[in-house]
């Protein structure tokens, strides 16, 4: 592997590192700018837009994000594939969720940034799914998102 491509991932790494340690601050600005312009999150049977973050944020459990090192295959110069391992625990009763992300990335001029993350929860049934859709916090999709 090439200097160039081990600067690739470890950009990338550090970009998932900036999301988790946001997501566990409650702070939405970093959340945001760790994905591109028209990136998505999907979960809880919906894709979110970047201008759904906030909200999206605001109504997620606070806790600790604690995630692995994301296994990153690269599809070209600038665009690349990923899996992360999540552990959440919520602050108020310490219970967990656990799953795991499926990622897009895509090199922007700003630097790498995530196109799409996907969460699929892994339930003590031995289900995988990506959340209930049902869920009362959860907002709707302000609109529908670019990709």
């Amino acid at each position: 592997m090439d200097a160039s491509r081990i600067a690739d991932i470890i950009e990338i790494e550090q970009l998932l590192a900036r999301y988790a340690a946001g997501m566990t601050k409650d702070d939405v600005d970093a959340v945001v700018a760790v994905f591109a312009p028209d990136g998505t999150y999907s979960a809880f049977g919906e894709k979110y837009g970047v201008a759904d973050f906030p909200e999206l944020v605001a109504a997620a459990p606070k806790g600790v994000f604690s995630v692995s090192t994301p296994a990153i295959t690269f599809d070209g110069a600038d665009s690349a594939t990923g899996e992360q391992p999540l552990c959440f625990v919520a602050q108020t009763d310490h219970s967990m969720r656990i799953g795991y992300y499926t990622d897009t990335y895509s090199r922007t001029p700003e630097g790498w940034r995530l196109q799409t993350r996907a969460m699929t929860f892994l339930r003590r049934s031995g289900a995988r799914d990506s959340g209930r859709p049902h869920d009362p916090r959860r907002p709707a999709p302000r609109r529908e998102p670019v990709n």
